[in-house]
């Protein structure tokens, strides 16, 4: 059930992506008097098929990997006399500009409707307040205190943890310091302060920053739910169950996932003793059990360190005082939706350019798989977080398809604008060389991201 869930929710969201890509490029052809053959949802053998007034054929296919709009265009083949002047090779350049930027353009606009669905019920953050500061990390070498707030990273205020993050993140990769802006517990006074990085958190695989500085939020944890449970990892196999409730390891109560993760990493090979409460969830009386086991030994940026198999979901809650509450209205929910949309397309695109920089690991490349399966995580904590996953993964196609690579909409539109400044098209026979290397470079890509997905598995 829970394959078939992901399965449905990743359909849905990807129905809903292309679908809003598509009608982008199908929309302004129209606009721009191009005749559109075919709307296609998905490739292959077509399952539902119908046409409009305009002769346009919509197809609803069998492989709902992508989708494409096929227009009259001479370079596909002979052009009947009387379609000549709706082809798409005969518009002006600004005209197959449009066209081409209004796919991605649709990608943009779909992340502010998805965002200002969420916005309108307001947002809550919580004020970044450090709750604990880990001994003899970065944070506490640099005169962090419990009880410290962060007013701002870099000049940039921080009115949430979230925003910390976000903050935090321009500096993986970086050599120097980190300023930040800080008061201390009863003290309105602001003091700055500097944590020293080199080349921070390069070569980390899903890098945490705050992790790595050595701040926690305030939580108050009442338990770690395992919120799935691989059947080839070390907790299935010594008896630990998806929903089972961990409140104690090694005889101590568990107090943050992170000292729980730091033991487990800390346990490879060795025999851990977990405290277990089952049934809350499963409708059989609430029972209390004690679970020993071996954490396997995986390797992770140059060292063995232990590993369960599980994923883990925190049970608690954060102190009220430090909830921050906004309410927006239906005019300020769609402002909110579009600078949350402009940051976003930046962070990605930051990201991304750490990447090819090597300041970020290739590690982090995501493929269809991880994709999947946050669609189904999404899906199951709730409608908002779902529509929010939308947003952003709007975003990033958006922003992919806008990126130089000929086979890309950003490699059209590089080939536009250099038909703009020197007056005539790109050849034909630069335009497929580049759209060879293109492909392959997308195919590499993709195989090295699902190379990664499948690593992540293990």
């Amino acid at each position: 059930m829970d394959l078939l869930q992901t399965l449905f929710f990743t359909l849905i969201a990807l129905g809903v992506l292309v679908s809003f890509h598509e009608f982008g490029h199908f929309w302004m052809a129209r606009r721009c008097g191009v005749k559109v053959q075919r709307f296609s949802i998905g490739f292959g053998m077509p399952l539902l098929r119908w046409r409009d007034s305009q002769d346009t054929e919509f197809v609803l296919a069998a492989l709902p990997l992508g989708g494409y709009v096929k227009m009259v265009d001479e370079r596909e083949g002979n052009v009947s006399q009387q379609d000549l002047p709706y082809a798409f090779t005969r518009k002006t350049v600004w005209q197959r500009l449009a066209i081409v930027v209004a796919g991605p353009a649709a990608n943009f606009l779909l992340a502010v409707l998805a965002f200002w669905i969420v916005f309108l019920a307001g947002e809550r953050g919580i004020a970044p307040v450090a709750g604990s500061v880990i001994s003899g990390s970065l944070a506490e070498r640099s005169g962090f205190e419990p009880g410290s707030e962060i007013i701002a990273v870099n000049g940039h205020p921080t009115a949430t943890w979230a925003a910390v993050s976000r903050q935090l993140f321009d500096f993986i990769g970086v050599s120097g310091e980190i300023p930040f802006t800080v008061t201390y517990p009863e003290s309105n006074i602001q003091y700055q302060l500097t944590v020293p990085i080199d080349a921070w958190l390069r070569d980390a695989h899903e890098p945490s920053p705050l992790r790595e500085l050595g701040i926690t939020p305030p939580f108050t944890l009442d338990a770690l739910m395992l919120a799935s449970v691989s059947e080839e990892g070390a907790a299935y196999g010594a008896g630990l169950r998806e929903g089972d409730r961990v409140v104690a390891i090694n005889g101590a109560t568990i107090l943050s996932v992170e000292e729980f993760i730091d033991v487990i990493s800390k346990s490879a090979g060795t025999a851990v003793e977990l405290v277990v409460d089952r049934g809350a969830s499963g409708g059989e009386s609430d029972q209390r059990i004690k679970i020993v086991v071996v954490p396997a030994a995986v390797e992770r940026e140059g060292q063995q360190v232990g590993q369960l198999g599980v994923q883990l979901s925190s049970l608690g809650s954060y102190p009220e005082e430090l909830m921050r509450d906004v309410d927006y209205g239906v005019v300020g929910a769609m402002f909110r939706a579009a600078q949350e949309t402009v940051d976003t397309s930046f962070f990605v695109i930051k990201s991304i350019g750490k990447l090819v920089m090597g300041d970020l690991s290739p590690k982090n490349l995501s493929g269809p798989i991880t994709i999947a399966k946050v669609a189904g995580d999404t899906a199951k904590t709730g409608f908002d977080n779902f529509i929010r996953f939308i947003a952003i993964l709007s975003i990033m196609l958006g922003v992919m398809n806008l990126l130089p690579i000929p086979v890309l909409d950003g490699g059209h539109i590089v080939y536009y604008l250099i038909e703009i400044v020197k007056g005539s098209p790109v050849s034909d026979r630069v335009q497929m060389v580049g759209f060879k290397v293109g492909f392959f470079l997308l195919a590499g890509l993709m195989v090295f991201a699902t190379y990664n997905d499948v690593m992540r598995s293990f």
